[in-house]
């Protein structure tokens, strides 16, 4: 047999068996999910949920009001239109099955059953809904950083956390995901499973302002602040930042700072605690006030993970699916904190995040920097800058 022969041979065996998996497929659309419009959980039980606002919530994690916003805002970016095969899923219904998906953690599969859309399908949907979320919500809900919007923050964290001059909180997190198809250890963090990284700042009202999502999960904060957009604007001299003030009476003018942990490294415009154990006095003090402010970053997340149960398990979509998924969680996150405010259990439980350790000597900074900090170091235990109940901290 020649070559010729083999090639047509090989031919006719592979149109076989196309032919005989073309015959496997027995439904075009399987009875169970032709009734979605009988029995699928959107159209049975929506408008049951629309009657009682406290069930509403807790199935969409917001109310009537600020779905129905969400849905004037979305509808025309996720509608779709029919075929002569079947009618499109409309984008209420779109935009309920996203919502569900992010509320609970369920699979794809577990919603197929529920809404009665094949699981596919729901993939195709809530990959949609999420980057059209982020496309035409992101502006909306991370306010522009104009100097006023910075001396609202600064003013924010002076008031609510007693640190003077902080732009912000920054820290990252670890968003558990499924080992990606041939990335090596590229994602394998310090913890021993895969993961990609939120880097956020937030305000002292637990609002995002920044985010930077989708770094490898072995990266250390430092390394992914410094390549981060904010950071080159920062550098740059572009964020609108108000000018150095002072924070005590005839004090010296000191920068505006964002605060984070000892994985970053001490720069000008960012503040880190001290290093080392067995402390004198006055840097504990520091430390424990930095602390106070930074925490605000980690009930940010707190209340972001347990609002959106998805993050309660790993993602087992691709790394540029689950990048959507977090940044539309992040949209949706201050979307529903600016209009219905944070519920008590949304704060209550532990966080399921991993706090991002430093896994390399960071360098403190030059004279002036450590000058600064120490600046801000002696207005905590002076008259004027401390809290009387500071000292049983430490």
């Amino acid at each position: 047999m020649d070559s010729d022969e083999e090639a047509l041979l090989l031919l006719l065996l592979l149109k076989r068996r196309r032919r005989r998996r073309r015959q496997k497929r027995t439904f075009w659309v399987h009875p169970i999910l032709e009734l979605r419009e009988q029995h699928g959980q959107f159209h049975h039980l929506f408008m049951e949920l629309r009657s009682d606002e406290e069930k509403f919530f807790n199935y969409f994690r917001m109310s009537k009001s600020s779905f129905d916003e969400l849905y004037n805002i979305l509808k025309s970016h996720i509608k779709r239109e029919d075929t002569i095969m079947r009618r499109s899923i409309q984008p209420e219904e779109r935009l309920a099955v996203t919502l569900r998906y992010l509320a609970t953690g369920c699979t794809f599969m577990d919603l197929q059953y529920s809404f009665r859309i094949a699981s596919t399908t729901i993939g195709k949907i809530v990959r949609d809904v999420c980057r059209n979320i982020w496309i035409h919500m992101k502006d909306m809900c991370m306010e522009q950083l104009t100097k006023d919007k910075w001396k609202d923050i600064i003013n924010g964290f002076k008031k609510n956390a007693q640190f003077p001059n902080c732009l912000g909180a920054v820290d990252g997190k670890h968003i558990r995901i499924i080992q990606p198809a041939q990335s090596g250890s590229s994602y394998y963090n310090y913890k021993n499973y895969f993961s990609i990284i939120l880097l956020a700042v937030c305000d002292s009202n637990h609002m995002f302002t920044f985010v930077d999502i989708g770094s490898y999960g072995r990266h250390a904060d430092s390394t992914i602040f410094e390549e981060s957009c904010l950071y080159k604007m920062l550098q740059e001299k572009k964020l609108n930042i108000p000018p150095p003030s002072a924070i005590s009476q005839n004090g010296p003018l000191l920068p505006n700072v964002f605060i984070g942990d000892e994985a970053f490294s001490l720069q000008e415009n960012l503040m880190r605690p001290y290093g080392g154990k067995n402390l004198p006095e006055k840097k504990k003090i520091f430390n424990y006030r930095l602390s106070r402010a930074r925490r605000y970053i980690e009930c940010t997340f707190g209340i972001l993970a347990n609002k959106w149960r998805i993050f309660h398990r790993p993602l087992n979509v691709n790394v540029d699916f689950a990048v959507d998924i977090v940044k539309s969680s992040c949209v949706l996150h201050n979307y529903v904190k600016q209009r219905d405010g944070n519920k008590f259990e949304d704060t209550f439980e532990g966080l399921p995040y991993s706090i991002i350790h430093s896994t390399q000597q960071v360098r403190p900074g030059g004279p002036m920097l450590t000058t600064i900090r120490e600046e801000f170091a002696n207005y905590f235990v002076s008259e004027e800058g401390k809290l009387d109940w500071q000292w049983n901290m430490i």
